[in-house]
């Protein structure tokens, strides 16, 4: 018999159909079995520490089904549903107040997974200090077994100020964190006085810029400190805090004057303090004592045109010059300026001047970093005035000529052949891995002994009391 040739071809498609359906059916099949469990990145995920009523940045974890089989959640819910301010994301469904703060019927194919994303804007704590907020993500299958995965971070109660600007005499002490947004503006004649133990939180871009007078008033072991907001880490040892460029920094308008500030830690800015010129250089611009200046993405302290004294301070790890003076009047005693920026190699050095400089004068200090030479000057043009000079003082430099030795007295000059090991020789702490520094001296250091006893402060960096034979640099050695 003749077989016709249209029901071959039918035999052959109804067997693909048959093994297409059996394929899908297949796939189709969720597990109940209470053997068949989900699988996660992490069982906890912590936001570390946040500002109350400011959303954190987005954490997320993934969700594996390695079962051998496809399983369903009927629910995945937070279990506080509200109370604690945490948003969830899963796999695209947001758990929100319309659903309840709960999904239903996420489906992980066998050998697939889903991504979770979860951020926090936790609520007012009405404490002082951080306080821990946690919930957790349930997920239920099908089978009725019950996962789940903790979510945590610590609150800590803020004051937030948004483009605040000080138009009359103002005085800001504040036992909890003031987290600054869009930057702030103290006003021509008008001085903003900050009392011991204030901390900043400066969100990115923004910074402080003074038109009138700034008067930081820190205290011993009360230090007003100015950093970024960022409280998360970059990478799991590194917080986002021991990064440049955080926020802006300390402007010093031209018409800023008076300026004072003691005992205090500005940090991961991206230029530390700028100083404008005045119209006249003998009026004192500002006087920074018994602080830091320390890992930025551009100057730490930049000078121009000003009067300024630098007393008892570590200027530390910049993009651009630690301290760079362009004329002007500056002062500079007991203080250590190490130019030790680990980001980019080509970073400046330590010290770089420019005249016309009225006066320059750094006496009992440390002056070191990577490069060979870390004092760099211009040379004057024409009749350009460019006094300075270094007493007492430990220099990574090359060893002066005739005609420049009465601007190096005194000088302790660091061995330029040494290249391997430029900062473990002088300080207490020098992790490059974790970028973790401690600008306290070793007994190994060249600096013990070398200061000034009749220049010399009474007391260092942090109010320790020197000895009859001081150390060059702004901490005094200590065992």
């Amino acid at each position: 018999m003749k077989r016709k040739k249209g029901s071959f071809y039918n035999i052959i498609i109804a067997c693909m159909v048959s093994v297409a359906m059996a394929g899908c059916a297949d796939e189709e099949s969720f597990s109940s079995s209470r053997s068949h469990l989900l699988a996660f990145s992490a069982d906890t995920v912590s936001l570390d520490t946040t500002f109350s009523n400011v959303p954190t940045p987005t954490r997320s974890f993934w969700v594996y089904n390695r079962s051998g089989k496809s399983l369903r959640c009927s629910t995945v819910r937070l279990e506080n549903g509200n109370q604690t301010g945490f948003r969830v994301n899963v796999d695209g469904s947001f758990l929100g107040s319309a659903a309840g703060y709960q999904t239903q019927d996420i489906e992980v194919r066998k050998g697939d997974s889903i991504r979770v994303f979860v951020e926090l804007t936790s609520h007012q704590q009405y404490q002082n200090s951080p306080q821990l907020v946690e919930d957790n993500l349930l997920f239920t299958l099908e089978s009725g077994v019950q996962q789940k995965v903790n979510l945590k971070a610590y609150s800590w109660d803020a004051v937030l100020c948004k483009n605040l600007r000080i138009r009359k005499d103002t005085t800001i002490q504040c036992n909890r964190p003031i987290v600054v947004y869009g930057g702030m503006v103290v006003d021509s004649h008008v001085t903003l006085s900050v009392g011991p133990g204030t901390h900043f939180y400066f969100h990115e871009n923004a910074g402080l810029d003074v038109y009138g007078s700034l008067r930081i008033l820190g205290e011993k072991d009360k230090e007003v400190v100015m950093r970024g907001d960022r409280m998360d880490n970059m990478f799991d040892y590194l917080p986002y805090d021991r990064t440049p460029g955080r926020w802006q920094g300390v402007h010093f308008m031209p018409s800023s004057s008076d300026n004072v500030i003691s005992y205090a830690d500005i940090h991961s800015a991206y230029h530390g303090i700028r100083v404008e010129p005045c119209s006249d250089v003998t009026r004192q611009k500002l006087l920074l004592q018994h602080s830091t200046i320390h890992n930025c993405q551009g100057y730490g302290l930049a000078v121009d045109s000003a009067k300024v004294q630098l007393y008892n301070c570590q200027l530390s790890n910049t993009l651009n010059h630690t301290l760079y003076v362009k004329g002007g009047d500056v002062e500079v005693n007991g203080c250590t300026i190490a130019q030790f920026y680990p980001f980019d190699g080509r970073r400046a050095t330590a010290i770089g001047i420019v005249p016309p400089i009225l006066n320059l004068k750094v006496v009992n200090s440390i002056v070191t970093g990577y490069h060979d030479d870390e004092v760099v000057w211009t040379s004057p043009k024409n009749d350009e005035v460019c006094n300075f000079s270094f007493d007492h003082c430990v220099l990574r430099t090359e060893k002066m000529n005739t005609e420049d030795s009465l601007k190096f007295t005194n000088v302790v000059y660091e061995n330029l052949k040494d290249t391997t090991q430029f900062g473990e020789k002088h300080f207490r702490l020098f992790d490059t891995d974790n970028l973790k520094y401690d600008f306290r001296l070793r007994k190994e250091s060249a600096a013990i002994g070398v200061a000034d006893t009749a220049t010399s402060f009474p007391t260092d960096r942090r109010g320790v009391l020197r000895d009859d034979k001081p150390d060059a640099g702004c901490y005094e050695f200590d065992e």
